[in-house]
């Protein structure tokens, strides 16, 4: 008797859940959609907005746009369910997969056919790092070309050896081309910590970076190529004054990420309205991508953040290098680090 009552719970209660998931489903109306804060809200309102407005009516739910002041607060909004859908860099993403249950499910595309973007260290053109060659004559303004430039070895011998003498703007904590790949190529390979490097180290977004070395407020600062050709078409007299030293390998382009547990029949919708945006001959959806500097999305998965996950760890192992921790604790660290990046490359194998 007792176990035909437990066992009538049971199925009553797999019923109630059951109802509940469908329920859950039906109910979802709105979709809280993050954006990074790689500039001005009110430059990144004008680019999304129209982007947004078209997904709601394609998926037939309120479409709401959330800003953050950092990389942070988007992260946190989606780990405490107040975003649904984000837009990161991959650094960004790595945080939200893993502390916001969130995972990659489609990955944006260059409007121009690049396979990606690439960080980049700026001065400005009055600089006396511009004045070398090959920044001289093909680091930025109007001239700049990434898949052409290879950066300016002369400049970054001069760069270390002056650094303690400079200001620099550093990226959010949370960016890809603004903190982890420089981060690593720029600073971590030469043992140094751009907090107590520099004279002076600031922490900002890609545009305010970018702005604050065209009007001399430090001497140098991180960027990528996407934010540099926005730059172009926003401050176009600011965009003339900046010159690229460095730049870094190619980065993958960014990917889109929701929460694990959205309802299937929302993970649906939105999927098919990423994946056929601007594939359909409508003219206002490439001009609305074009704003957003891309092409029609391709479908992805938390693979895409494996060699930023490495490289993470790749710096870690060079700053545990350079730590006065002892060797015993250093070696246990070590070993941590390689069994992660173990893992790693056996996932990067598997399809």
């Amino acid at each position: 008797m007792i176990r035909n009552t437990l066992t009538a719970l049971g199925l009553c209660a797999a019923a109630t859940l059951a109802v509940t998931a469908t329920a859950s489903a039906q109910q979802m109306k709105e979709v809280n959609f993050g954006i990074i804060s790689t500039e001005s809200t009110q430059n990144l309102k004008s680019v999304w907005q129209p982007f947004l407005a078209d997904m709601e009516k394609k998926i037939g739910m309120k479409v709401n746009a959330f800003f953050a002041p950092d990389y942070a607060g988007i992260i946190q909004a989606q780990r405490f369910k107040k975003v649904d859908v984000a837009w990161y860099g991959n650094k960004s993403a790595i945080e939200a997969v893993d502390r916001a249950d969130g995972e990659v499910f489609v990955q944006s595309v260059a409007a121009n056919g690049d396979p990606g973007y690439w960080s980049l260290i700026l001065v400005n053109k009055a600089h006396p790092l511009a004045q070398m060659e090959p920044a001289k004559s093909m680091g930025g303004g109007a001239k700049f070309d990434p898949t052409t430039y290879k950066g300016c070895e002369p400049c970054m011998d001069m760069f270390y050896k002056n650094v303690g003498n400079y200001t620099f703007g550093n990226g959010d904590p949370n960016s890809t081309s603004g903190f982890l790949v420089p981060g690593y190529y720029v600073f971590g390979q030469k043992n140094l910590d751009p907090k107590q490097a520099f004279k002076r180290m600031v922490t900002a977004n890609h545009e305010t970076n970018a702005l604050a070395v065209a009007n001399k407020q430090v001497d140098a600062a991180t960027n990528n190529t996407e934010n540099l050709e926005r730059i172009k078409k926003n401050f176009p007299a600011k965009y003339d004054e900046l010159r690229a030293i460095w730049i870094s390998p190619l980065i993958a382009s960014d990917p889109i990420v929701w929460r694990k547990d959205l309802p299937a029949d929302a993970k649906a919708k939105l999927k098919n309205f990423f994946l056929t945006y601007g594939t359909t001959g409508v003219e206002s959806e490439k001009k609305i991508l074009a704003g957003l500097q891309w092409a029609p999305f391709k479908e992805s998965s938390n693979k895409q953040l494996i060699p930023f996950r490495q490289l993470d760890l790749a710096a870690q192992k060079t700053k545990l290098a350079a730590s006065s921790m002892s060797a015993a604790d250093k070696a246990k660290a070590l070993a941590e680090i390689e069994a992660k990046l173990a893992a790693l490359n056996k996932e990067a194998m598997t399809n």
